[in-house]
């Protein structure tokens, strides 16, 4: 019996990308013969990075990676799996908080579209972050070196530079 092609998408925000979306992208695609990284547009986030310009930093990072793509999208994430035929949407794992939104959202994306939800466990050492702590870090001139590629504070720290330039701030 020959096995079914499966393509997946990992759908995020990813602004910004962190290493453990990296993480869950690595192992997403050891998992699937097709990985889509779907960076959404949520109407309730008010995001730092552009659509175009998370694709991009993504781009760069996935570079190398097979089966791996990046693309953006601007309608419920159900409706984007149909659009690409995705048999599975990929969901990273940090917390029991995770889990609980998580498994209604899984359950509701079933009964709505029936499609499937598959969690990873992200690695231990990125169980803390999430893309709002690594900005506000960031924007207070932390350290962010552990939690993020280095291509990724090169983006951080131009943006938040533009911002305070924007507003007049000194350096």
């Amino acid at each position: 019996m020959q096995r079914k092609f499966t393509r997946a998408i990992f759908p995020g925000s990813f602004d910004p990308i962190t290493n453990g979306h990296l993480d869950v992208i690595e192992r997403g695609r050891k998992l699937f013969d097709e990985l889509i990284v779907a960076v959404g547009q949520s109407p309730i986030k008010n995001p730092l990075f552009a659509p175009a310009e998370r694709v991009e930093i993504i781009s760069e990072l996935i570079k190398g990676m097979s089966r791996v793509s990046v693309e953006s999208f601007d309608c419920l994430t159900v409706e984007y799996a149909k659009q690409k035929d995705a048999d599975v949407i990929l969901r990273g794992l940090r917390s029991l908080t995770d889990f609980q939104y998580e498994f209604k959202l899984a359950m509701t994306n079933r009964a709505v579209a029936g499609i499937e939800t598959i969690f990873v466990m992200t690695s231990a050492e990125y169980g803390f972050t999430s893309s709002d702590l690594i900005r506000e870090i960031a924007s207070l001139g932390g350290n962010i070196a552990n939690l993020v590629p280095p291509i990724v504070i090169r983006h951080l720290e131009e943006k938040y530079k533009q911002l305070k330039d924007d507003r007049g701030e000194k350096a």
